[in-house]
């Protein structure tokens, strides 16, 4: 979908890195800009699955020999992404004034966790910090618990980096139709703030409240996940009514009347005491054999090489395993699933590099 589209990438960690892998799924020409003196965080492997379908040249930023190569880079570039602290680049002597000199088109992506401006801009921070101060933490948990930390998914990933994604292919697609770039600010605050509104129209409508336990989504019995008698989970999320009354009759709690008022506030600690227990008395596969073909809306609580065998994802061939377990290119386009590219060594491609530059 992207081919003909060259994305340069100044190597750094999480969600910039996985923008960028997502575009090279995507078809892109992604060239990371990778440090001459090894990966950005110790232990990473060689062969990043981050960098799979890019091509890697090692450039020392502030070298003077190595200058020439990352401007001609960039001057052959339609995108940049970057993922240092406000002002980083400036002090490179690469920020987004000097590099659109050179390339008017260039779309320039850079993330962060703060944003470029603000009274947090240049604080260190972590994808925790970030979805707790924007909001997006709040409903993370069952009332009367601390919210749980969501691993990278909500912030990085789902604040950070799809909106990154989102806004260098807008930018893309202007410089496209008028040869004119721009400057992305992607914020994993901002982004995990925005991804709030739907929630937030539930909440004009009187279904989320600020305080816990009271809303549609954080509070009921019915929109949970329970352990299992063989220390697996479970999730129950059946919202409409129809589903719930389907969820009962699996159960065997259609005629209870502590289950009949669904969306009672006052109902729901009982009712979620009782599921915990019935849940508890069995181990998670009977659970989902019992619910497999059900529009209870129930699911186990799967690890990714479980999930791998899973006959839905296994059907659909969301996960790959050719040596290391990893999850397929998303979206799909005509219906076909593609394989992930293979992850390249660090630096592997300088040679093709410098050719295609004339350097």
């Amino acid at each position: 979908m992207l081919d003909g589209i060259r994305i340069i990438e100044i190597e750094g960690l999480g969600p910039g890195p996985f923008a960028a892998m997502m575009l090279a799924d995507l078809g892109a020409e992604v060239i990371c800009v990778q440090r001459p003196d090894g990966p950005p965080l110790p232990g990473l492997p060689a062969e990043n699955l981050l960098d799979r379908g890019k091509k890697t040249i090692a450039l020392d930023l502030k070298s003077d020999a190595d200058r020439p190569v990352l401007t001609a880079l960039i001057r052959s570039a339609d995108g940049l992404i970057e993922g240092f602290r406000p002002g980083v680049m400036e002090r490179l002597g690469l920020g987004p004034e000097t590099c659109q000199g050179w390339n008017p088109r260039l779309v320039y992506g850079r993330m962060t966790g703060w944003g470029q401006d603000g009274p947090r801009a240049k604080q260190a921070g972590h994808d925790l910090n970030y979805i707790a101060l924007s909001g997006a933490l709040w409903y993370a948990s069952p009332p009367g618990q601390p919210p749980v930390t969501p691993p990278t998914l909500l912030g990085d990933i789902g604040g950070g980096a799809l909106y990154l994604v989102a806004g260098m292919l807008a930018g893309l697609i202007r410089a496209g139709r008028t040869g004119q770039g721009t400057v992305v600010d992607a914020a994993i605050v901002d982004g995990s703030a925005h991804m709030m509104t739907l929630l937030m129209l539930m909440r004009s409508g009187g279904m989320f409240r600020d305080r816990r336990g009271a809303s549609l989504l954080d509070g009921p019995h019915w929109s949970r996940s329970y352990e299992c008698a063989d220390g697996g989970f479970v999730t129950v999320q059946c919202l409409e009514p129809k589903f719930y009354a389907e969820f009962l009759l699996k159960m065997s709690l259609s005629d209870d009347p502590e289950f009949a008022r669904q969306n009672d506030p006052q109902s729901w600690p009982q009712a979620a005491r009782r599921l915990a227990a019935i849940f508890g008395a069995k181990p998670r596969d009977h659970w989902t054999a019992l619910f497999s073909d059900s529009d209870a809306c129930v699911a186990p609580v799967l690890s990714p090489a479980e999930a791998a065998r899973d006959p839905h994802l296994a059907a659909r061939g969301v996960w790959s395993d050719t040596g290391a377990l990893q999850p397929r290119p998303a979206p799909r386009f005509d219906g076909k699933a593609l394989d992930p590219a293979p992850a390249p060594r660090r630096d592997q491609h300088r040679d093709e590099i410098l050719r295609s530059l004339g350097l």
